[in-house]
């Protein structure tokens, strides 16, 4: 007789198809081992991606873009999330958390963003990493219980998630760790310079006019970075509600501070912004904001001679800014 624990997993069915009398229930076994030898095939490879790469899901396009730049060719990315998604209210389908069962890695922003999902990072607390968890506790608005997850409006504050994108891949894949330590500088250095470039291109607007009216609180990070000051009709979730009082209240502040333009989101249902505009006599930019998703990966926009692609964190700051700047100067 034999031992399983001591053969390999072809001598073992080997053993197993010569013991049985029926071809029938051979053929069975036969088909079992192979089904098993992929499995263990898969398990025994780097990563569960293509070519042994880490297999990574990420939630939104901003953290999906961090993981694809610090990551380089060693992780294949599935992002849940793609161009006007709104992450407040998105419900993962089966294929979504198929996917995050076959991750190695499960990468998303945090800070209650992903609002219907926390259910799936306790299912896969092991392997779960949110970005924005990096970030100190005196930076956050909002408060303990409801914080304003839409920190990658300063794109200094958002810089703070890529050491732990590093730590966490190199941990999975401690061969390529000096890669992606490189990588997460070169990131870090692109987005101190899209930092400065903001900053730079905010001051073309007059402070008296650096005045932001949006569909929802997303923009508050932005506003403290770059020197705006901004009113969302709805609160820092879309989910939550907003009624005929909240209406009007923004309509005053437009009145008295003079706005002459308010800005719909790509990922936000322009009927109430327009309302406003409507109920004010404002006009509505044509120009929409990318606050909580980016836009489609490989279309471009130029401004001032400069084109990017606005399917990137960073084309969708300079997509933002450029859109901010020339509405209200």
């Amino acid at each position: 007789m034999f031992s399983v624990d001591r053969l390999p997993l072809w001598s073992f069915c080997a053993c197993m198809l010569r013991e049985l009398p029926s071809r029938c229930l051979r053929g069975w076994l036969l088909v079992c081992c192979v089904a098993a030898a992929c499995v263990l095939s898969a398990c025994g490879r780097a990563g569960g991606g293509s070519g042994g790469k880490l297999f990574v899901v990420a939630t939104t396009g901003m953290v999906g873009d961090m993981v694809r730049a610090i990551g380089g060719d060693r992780v294949d990315i599935r992002e849940l999330m793609g161009a006007g998604i709104d992450p407040h209210s998105f419900k993962p389908e089966l294929k979504d958390t198929t996917a995050m069962s076959r991750a190695d890695i499960i990468f998303y922003s945090g800070l209650l963003l992903e609002g219907k999902m926390e259910n799936d990072w306790q299912a896969h607390s092991g392997k779960s990493h949110a970005v924005a968890g990096a970030i100190p506790a005196d930076r956050l608005k909002g408060d303990a219980h409801h914080p304003d997850p839409h920190v990658w409006g300063d794109v200094s504050l958002w810089a703070t998630g890529i050491d732990g994108v590093v730590d966490a891949l190199s941990q999975k894949d401690p061969d390529g760790a000096a890669g992606y330590r490189q990588r997460g500088e070169e990131y870090r250095k692109r987005l101190s310079d899209l930092h400065g470039w903001a900053l730079g291109r905010a001051q073309e607007v007059p402070e008296a006019k650096r005045v932001m009216v949006t569909s929802h609180d997303a923009f508050e990070y932005f506003g403290e970075a770059y020197g705006f000051e901004v009113f969302g009709l709805q609160g820092i979730s879309t989910v939550g509600s907003f009624g005929a009082a909240d209406r009007a209240a923004l309509a005053k502040i437009i009145r008295e501070r003079g706005v002459k333009t308010i800005f719909p989101e790509s990922s936000v249902n322009p009927a109430a912004i327009r309302g406003v505009a409507e109920d004010t006599g404002v006009a509505v930019s044509e120009m929409e904001l990318f606050s909580d998703a980016m836009g489609v990966p490989g279309e471009m926009e130029t401004v001032g001679g400069e084109s990017y692609d606005l399917g990137t964190y960073e084309g969708m700051i300079k997509h933002n800014m450029n859109a901010i700047v020339e509405a209200l100067k």
